[in-house]
């Protein structure tokens, strides 16, 4: 059935807002033209379309004077707020077009915190952008992995070595840490200032679990056989602070990157490796493609401060 178009129908635009606020400010079409930059006419005209979307007179309109009605007097403060708000948006939506609002999700593996490069990069990062929250995750490498590929995480710094990057991600080095020996102060090689992985043929390592995510599992037993031997592993645990204090009672050796030194424990000796490869290498990953301006920003800040 056709229904014959009788009546315009209008809609409500922030201009209109913009119009009447004007004009109650002014209270007066000429001086509200002149500030909005169109002629009179046309102002009036917008005004009294509005006063007929709403239904109801927003002025009192005499030779001498224009004032608010009570309705319009109620309508001022709601489209105030409007107003408001819709420039908050805007300014909004280009802080975030610019990188400079949002939530960045962040992962880090657990040694992150005791190197320069986590601390760093997040301070500057929040100097830089004060309005962008972050979401700190410590997880280990592959968790990192599947939260970046399921869009949990925008970006990780992970350990990889040993472990495949899986696709779709990228994962692009940033910087190696030396590796240590963790050995308890009664090791006959623990007054060693270097130390080479033959020497430590015949002891009882304490590792992470092969299946825990982390690289380094790899990384002892690749340097463990180019050393002539297979690691005997005696005793394993999730956390490396956990390992140190294994060392503390006694229990066995580790392989741990270099920044765990500053974890001080009575009893507990770090020891410099001189063989080839005896290092951890740190790496960004994030999703293949161009990053979104948020982690754009943040990718640079890295850049800057990691070199």
């Amino acid at each position: 059935m056709f229904w014959p178009c009788r009546y315009k129908k209008q809609i409500m635009e922030l201009r209109h807002l913009r119009y009447f606020v004007t004009v109650a400010e002014e209270l007066n079409f000429t001086r509200a033209a002149a500030r909005l930059h169109i002629g009179q006419p046309p102002l009036s005209m917008q005004i009294r379309d509005l006063e007929a979307e709403i239904g109801t007179p927003l002025f009192d309109r005499s030779r001498r004077r224009v004032a608010l009605t009570e309705a319009g007097r109620r309508f001022l403060e709601h489209a105030r707020e409007i107003l408001e708000q819709s420039r908050e948006a805007v300014e909004e939506a280009r802080r975030a077009g610019r990188g400079e609002a949002g939530e960045l999700k962040v992962g880090f593996a657990s040694s992150l915190p005791y190197t320069s490069t986590l601390a760093d990069t997040l301070y500057t990062y929040r100097q830089r952008y004060p309005q962008v929250g972050l979401q700190l995750h410590e997880m280990f490498t592959t968790e990192q992995f599947a939260a970046i590929l399921h869009g949990v995480l925008d970006v990780g710094f992970v350990r990889h070595g040993g472990l495949e990057v899986p696709a779709g991600i990228q994962a692009r080095e940033i910087g190696r840490d030396p590796l240590r020996l963790v050995v308890h102060a009664g090791h006959p090689r623990a007054d060693r200032g270097e130390v080479s992985l033959a020497e430590f043929r015949d002891d009882g390592f304490i590792a992470f679990p092969p299946d825990v995510g982390s690289g380094l599992p790899f990384v002892l037993d690749r340097l463990c056989r180019s050393a002539g031997f297979a690691p005997r592993i005696v005793q394993t645990a999730r956390e490396a602070t956990t390992q140190i204090g294994l060392v503390a009672a006694g229990l066995g050796t580790a392989l741990l990157p270099a920044p765990l030194e500053c974890v001080r424990l009575p009893r507990v000796r770090y020891l410099a490796i001189r063989d080839e490869g005896a290092h951890f290498s740190l790496a960004i990953a994030t999703r293949e493609g161009a990053p979104n301006p948020l982690l754009a920003g943040f990718l640079d800040v890295l850049k800057e401060v990691a070199g």
